[in-house]
């Protein structure tokens, strides 16, 4: 276990810290390698088909990445991580790290590797391993072509919404939630890469504590969720409110990045792609708003004559009651941000 921990932190910080392509490389091969037999520990048909699935698909973005980086080396001699400069070399980078993210068009792998894990370790592809391929992509932003950045954003902001409205696990509805954010991330890398980022951190402090909460209480689908209420009302409600601060609703935390994303898409006069991303935010609203709906508005059906189970002593862990907060109320420090 240690080693495996050890692999997953160490392999990220190497992509971080490094200034050459190659480590970069080595870095994300690293942290692929170690979480293989993390997602495939279930020992289920469905987590050996994750584990296939995510190998093919960031094995393939490696690969992409790597032949990005032998190009702009062969043509121009640097293997330097900010020095990206032949337009195809970077269109093939940006691919390759979107493939990574999971972000659209290559966001296939990401609903299917998330349904197939455990919940600790979707919540650990859903966090942890975009830290490294979306620093990479901060580094490179200055040198992409804003239209390919503004491209896969939107189709992701357009795929998460559409993927995650008919979902009735809830495993899969993060997943395209978790896409419908890259796509937001994304989108502003081409035009402010710090407020890219802050959304990113942003959401990574809002799904956490949501996937600690459905871990204690068990949850996988929304029939379960459904009847959460009779043993442990309080954290359903914390679900339902960390979805709504996902979905971006004031005054929530979620609001803030969106608030200062269509700020700055209006003061660098793209007043269609802000419209544009404030429609599609309705369409991943909607499942957000179904969930919290069935939870704080419906009484699930039920054939017991008391209207609450026993209920356990649930330890909430230590992370979740800082997070959970932070997740639900940090907008009032929106105006002391610096972007």
């Amino acid at each position: 276990t240690m080693m495996i921990i050890l692999g997953i932190t160490t392999g990220t910080m190497i992509t971080i810290s490094s200034h050459h392509w190659l480590t970069a490389w080595i870095g994300l091969e690293m942290n692929m390698l170690a979480i293989l037999p993390v997602i495939s520990k279930p020992k289920t048909l469905r987590s050996t088909e994750a584990t296939t699935k995510y190998f093919l698909t960031q094995a393939i973005a490696s690969a992409l990445m790597l032949l990005a980086s032998t190009m702009n080396a062969w043509q121009t001699g640097n293997w330097d991580v900010s020095q990206l400069n032949n337009k195809y070399t970077t269109t093939i980078m940006t691919t390759s790290l979107a493939m990574k993210m999971g972000a659209s068009p290559t966001h296939f792998w990401l609903p299917e590797v998330l349904q197939g894990s455990s919940l600790y370790t979707a919540l650990l592809i859903s966090t942890w391993q975009k830290v490294a391929p979306i620093t990479l992509m901060y580094t490179i932003s200055n040198n992409t072509p804003p239209t390919i950045l503004m491209t896969i954003g939107i189709l992701s902001i357009i795929v998460g919404g559409l993927g995650g409205i008919n979902q009735t696990q809830l495993r899969k509805m993060l997943a395209y939630s978790s896409i419908n954010n890259i796509g937001w991330t994304i989108t502003m890398m081409a035009i402010s890469p710090n407020i890219a980022m802050m959304n990113i951190a942003t959401y990574i402090i809002m799904t956490t504590p949501m996937f600690l909460t459905m871990t204690m209480m068990s949850t996988k689908t929304l029939q379960d969720i459904s009847m959460t209420w009779t043993t442990s009302p309080t954290a359903t409600y914390t679900i339902a409110l960390l979805m709504l601060s996902t979905s971006g609703l004031p005054p929530f935390t979620g609001f803030a990045p969106k608030l200062l994303m269509l700020n700055e898409l209006v003061t660098q006069k793209l007043m269609t792609v802000a419209t544009l991303l404030a429609i599609l935010s309705l369409i991943s609203l909607l499942f957000y708003l179904r969930v919290a709906y069935l939870i704080m508005m419906l009484t699930s059906p039920t054939t017991s004559t008391s209207s609450t189970k026993w209920r356990h002593q649930h330890n909430m862990p230590q992370l979740m009651t800082i997070l959970t907060p932070t997740a639900l109320m940090s907008i009032l420090m929106t105006p002391a941000i610096p972007y």
